[in-house]
């Protein structure tokens, strides 16, 4: 349960979770325990890549002095290309606790995380600031986290990008359309991609779309509440982290103001 939150402390609200197809577990049981009902509204599923390209981009960027893991899906689909060992005096880093959890569990100790689970989070590390010069390894999907590779390339790294899966679109679900449509209770969207956003709101129907735009926004950092309001979003809380038990935290702190 997330911490400062008792149960019910949502009771007649909607979570609107935009995680990919078959990611929305965390957040439907973080929202159960305080008595909220979940809506999952995925932008795109997870498909891993198995290609020449894949394999040679993952063994370059692996070689590389500091190693950047940018979610448990980029572990799980490089784990399935070759084993996950990091060499002698290279330091590998994950974007937040649950991608250096699944490291762990691939077999890789030692990985560094930050407490502030996000892009700014990771880029704050000592070990990603003076980089000038240096191959940094970034095992992650076309698009999303764009930031991470355009500050490492301003700070004047060489960064070796690995795509090792790829997020495939899908329509919005129309039972998830039709929930849209008929609910009747407040709602938090739920915010940890901008690139899930952007899709969700150029692919739902007008009806929809309208009922979206209703919802409470709790982001998972500054950066992209900024990018909620200026899409004409309003933005209720910005949480600790991208974690589900951290945005229902500030899903309730925010249900609690006046």
């Amino acid at each position: 349960m997330p911490a400062h939150a008792t149960p019910g402390r949502l009771s007649g609200c909607y979570v609107i979770s935009l995680r990919p197809v078959g990611g929305h577990g965390a957040v439907r049981r973080a929202a159960a325990a305080l008595g909220a009902r979940t809506l999952a509204l995925s932008p795109w599923r997870i498909v891993p890549l198995d290609s020449d390209n894949a394999r040679g981009g993952l063994e370059r960027a692996l070689a590389a002095p500091r190693v950047v893991f940018t979610s448990p899906a980029a572990v799980a689909a490089a784990a399935a290309l070759q084993p996950l060992r990091p060499r002698a005096g290279q330091a590998w880093l994950a974007v937040g606790a649950g991608t250096a959890r699944a490291l762990e569990r691939a077999g890789a100790g030692g990985v560094e995380s930050p407490p502030r689970m996000d892009s700014e989070g990771l880029l704050a590390l000592p070990a990603l600031q003076d980089v000038r010069g240096m191959d940094v390894g970034l095992v992650t999907a076309p698009g999303g986290r764009g930031v991470i590779a355009a500050t490492l390339a301003a700070r004047g790294a060489r960064v070796l990008r690995a795509n090792v899966y790829q997020r495939v679109p899908v329509p919005p679900a129309p039972r998830a359309v039709a929930a849209l449509r008929a609910r009747d209770a407040p709602a938090f969207l739920l915010l940890s991609s901008g690139e899930a956003l952007e899709h969700v709101l150029a692919s739902l129907p007008a009806e929809a779309l309208a009922a979206l735009r209703r919802a409470a926004v709790v982001a998972a950092s500054e950066r992209l509440a900024e990018l909620a309001r200026g899409r004409g979003l309003a933005v209720a809380a910005v949480a600790a982290s991208a974690r589900p038990a951290a945005m229902l935290a500030a899903c309730v702190e925010a249900a609690a103001r006046p």
